[in-house]
């Protein structure tokens, strides 16, 4: 199956997490972080991963001197939200229910887990009640 021309790869992923978990980073840096003892060859394949990134809108590059710096342009809650929706489109015919009911079945959450599920339910009943939305 063919991916969509915005859908990440598994290594422009492993560079996103980098630059979500440690902010704006030359490609030295992020190539230091990915493969600690990378070369030439890694420092490369870095650059062409940035380049994509940046070409689908997912990275934003400060070109000041002296190095360039790179910075995730799509957060990972953002992410995290178009895969789930275009994994409910493609399995579950746009509906999350099944979805998100299969995730909450397959690990046991924890108390704190459970009762933050619960404040988000009623925070979403209570916007939609608001709103008179009666689904």
């Amino acid at each position: 199956m063919a991916r969509s021309p915005q859908d990440v790869t598994q290594k422009e992923l492993a560079v996103l997490q980098v630059l979500w978990d440690q902010g704006p980073a030359t490609i030295r840096q992020i190539t230091d972080l990915l493969y600690p003892d990378g070369g030439a060859a890694h420092y490369a394949t870095v650059q062409k991963l940035l380049d994509r990134l940046e070409g689908k809108g997912f990275v934003r590059r400060d070109r000041t001197p002296p190095a360039h710096a790179f910075a995730a342009a799509v957060g990972r809650d953002a992410l995290i939200g178009r895969r789930l929706q275009a994994m409910a489109e493609q399995l579950c015919g746009g509906s999350l229910t099944p979805l998100l009911t299969h995730l909450v079945k397959a690990r046991r959450l924890s108390a704190r887990e459970r009762q933050d599920l619960r404040e988000l339910i009623d925070e979403l009943d209570k916007k939609n009640k608001a709103k008179g939305d009666r689904r």
